[in-house]
């Protein structure tokens, strides 16, 4: 396997704090770096993610965690021995690692319970993936210091994902990146590919140490590494001769390991997510559809689906069959509709090019693909109680066979509540 260009700047909450820094420093809160990790989390997917934590009657306060101590190193190197006991990964304590629990454990203490909220979403399935590649179920906790467990996140590099895989790697991986789509966000293909990856690099180095080092800066590095280390074989021998950047990538994923086990012994809990793993579940779509019709036929907003399908770039899912993640109730509702969807899709499409012939040019296109931007021409009606198809076509001045074309129902029929769209010229 050639080895790919995959030396990028991780975005979790490590390089973060840590870039330009000694590294027996504790970052500074007016570190600008330290602003892109409350950035990843914009307040509308704060929102659309998560509900506040569930707090247990005896939890404590943050006042009881404000300082690190003797004692708690020492609990702390207990802790971490025993993790270690069940992890072929080298789980030390030191005053590197020490450094990035206290940014975990004290500093972002509501970015970690947001990762612990969508750890119910991703870790199982990570999981899953790393069990069949025969590697170590540990490697989920690496996504929280590449992407802070955000499927669309992006260094300033380029770096892309979960994985945080660079263009050349991710193409080289096997990942489609198109126009349309782009599968290093995909979540679970992505995670193929970084365990492919990751299952390359261990049967080159034979160490984890050094496989987390040379996912951080590539495997090249970590041999010139070595050699300038005059032959060492660890990565705490050869530390000193790496980037900066991974000086620091290997402390993170052991401090990562501790929070994510430990994180209640610090009083922190997982904020409650939109949907775990158990709740949700994926379909082939087998026609071009907007995540804008998927919004009507299934009531569902097309933020959630964005959330749940980040591969796609601009809210439309090509032709060719590709997977739709949906909760599993919109799976069945999905399933039980499909080819009654597909032919209203099919009618609505000639339906919708009719209605915007006297349209401008960026009107009509905006209604043929259905981007994010709203045509001019396309007005939505919520039906309330006691309304008819008749009653709602005539107060707009549309047919009643073109307002049911443009506007699919299910076997339920016209409901209270749906939000239908008219096309006007």
């Amino acid at each position: 396997m050639k080895e790919p260009r995959c030396f990028r700047y991780f975005v979790g909450l490590s390089i973060l704090f840590y870039s330009c820094l000694g590294f027996s420093q504790i970052p500074s809160n007016s570190n600008p770096i330290a602003d892109l990790l409350d950035s990843l989390y914009s307040e509308r997917i704060a929102m659309l993610e998560f509900s506040k934590p569930l707090m247990p009657k005896n939890a404590r306060t943050i006042s009881e965690f404000d300082t690190i101590t003797k004692d708690d190193e020492t609990l702390f190197t207990s802790r971490l021995a025993k993790l270690d006991a069940e992890s072929p990964f080298d789980l030390v304590y030191n005053n590197y690692v020490k450094n990035f629990i206290n940014l975990y454990a004290y500093r972002k203490r509501d970015a970690v319970s947001r990762m612990m909220g969508i750890s119910q979403l991703y870790y199982p399935m990570f999981e899953e993936v790393f069990d069949r590649y025969q590697l170590p179920v540990e490697l989920k906790h690496l996504a929280v210091i590449e992407s802070a467990l955000i499927p669309y996140a992006r260094s300033r590099v380029g770096a892309t994902g979960l994985w945080q895989f660079m263009y050349p790697t991710g193409k080289h991986l096997g990942l489609r990146i198109n126009s349309y789509i782009d599968e290093r966000c995909d979540p679970y293909k992505s995670t193929v590919a970084a365990a492919q990856y990751l299952k390359y690099l261990y049967d080159i180095f034979k160490d984890w140490q050094m496989v987390l080092a040379a996912y951080n800066a590539g495997p090249g590095t970590i041999s010139r590494a070595i050699r300038r280390s005059g032959g060492k074989k660890t990565y705490w021998e050869i530390r000193p001769y790496l980037p900066q950047e991974t000086q620091s990538y290997v402390p993170a994923f052991i401090a990562a390991n501790y929070i994510m086990n430990h994180a209640a012994d610090h009083g922190i809990y997982p904020s409650v997510p939109r949907k775990n793993y158990l709740q949700v579940d994926t379909v082939v779509v087998k026609q071009e559809m907007t995540f804008d019709q998927l919004s009507q036929v299934l009531d569902v907003s097309v933020e959630e689906l964005e959330y749940f399908n980040p591969q796609y770039r601009k809210q439309i899912i090509p032709n060719g069959g590709h997977p739709l993640c949906l909760s599993n109730q919109k799976i069945a509702q999905f399933i039980s509709n499909e080819t009654e969807i597909y032919t209203f899709f099919q009618t609505n499409k000639s339906s919708i090019d009719s209605a915007n012939v006297n349209a401008p040019i960026e009107s009509t296109q905006n209604a043929n693909k259905t981007t994010k931007h709203k045509s001019k021409s396309r007005i939505f009606h919520v039906v309330k109680r006691g309304e008819t198809w008749a009653m709602i076509a005539k107060r707009y001045n549309v047919s009643v066979s073109k307002l049911k074309s443009w506007n699919y129902v299910g076997k339920k029929g016209l409901q209270n509540g749906k939000r239908l769209i008219i096309y006007k010229s």
